[in-house]
């Protein structure tokens, strides 16, 4: 009796070859859809915050946050977090709550101007406007990197993986993270950054800032 053995044809092959390369594709591209929608994220982060600035000008001529009449201005707003109205919006961009800078009181008079969405209460846990990857956003009047960084305000969110900043920065700046108006000031975890980003260091979390 003969024993006959079976096996795969060079055509099957190919096929389940195909197929996995297919899979393989479809993988890739929508990973690089998720990357994609997550730069759009934090790009808009940087673009919707100024226009809240703005559209406050706009209708009570002061700043969010700085505005030394704000409870009078925007009903809810407590007389004690008015700000001093000096023209800039003190205090550093990631100040902690319970609010105690114009910084951290900008998000209140923002929301019950019913120009932002979010918590009213900076006790909440919630108050702290998050970036698509988890990080604090925050706002300052003062330059954030230390180096006479040019502006009338910045925006700030920290967290962001290195792959996304040089994404962001190409797509919304000058594609080099250390100039323009889209700048990275550190590592998320603590220390300064001084030279343009690489794809060597896509995988580190920085902290990030827009000047306005």
């Amino acid at each position: 009796m003969k024993n006959s053995q079976s096996g795969f044809t060079l055509v099957e092959i190919a096929i389940v070859l195909v197929i996995i390369g297919l899979l393989l594709g479809g993988v890739l591209k929508g990973q690089e859809l998720i990357n994609s929608a997550k730069v759009k994220n934090l790009a808009n982060d940087f673009r919707t915050i100024p226009t809240m600035v703005f559209a406050y000008q706009d209708k009570f001529r002061a700043l969010p946050g700085d505005d030394r009449a704000a409870s009078a201005h925007v009903a809810g707003v407590p007389l004690a977090t008015n700000g001093n109205g000096d023209g800039r919006i003190d205090g550093a961009w990631n100040a902690p709550t319970p609010c105690a800078t114009e910084s951290c009181n900008f998000w209140q008079h923002v929301r019950l101007a019913n120009l932002a969405s979010g918590s009213t209460d900076p006790t909440n846990a919630d108050y702290i406007p998050r970036n698509s990857e988890g990080g604090p956003i925050g706002i300052t009047g003062a330059d954030p990197s230390g180096n006479n960084w040019a502006g009338n305000f910045f925006v700030c969110s920290t967290g962001i993986q290195g792959r996304f900043v040089r994404q962001l920065d190409i797509t919304s700046d000058d594609g080099n993270t250390t100039t323009g108006s889209i700048r990275v000031i550190a590592l998320a975890a603590g220390g300064a950054v001084a030279a343009n980003l690489t794809p060597a260091e896509d995988a580190n979390l920085y902290t990030v800032c827009s000047s306005n």
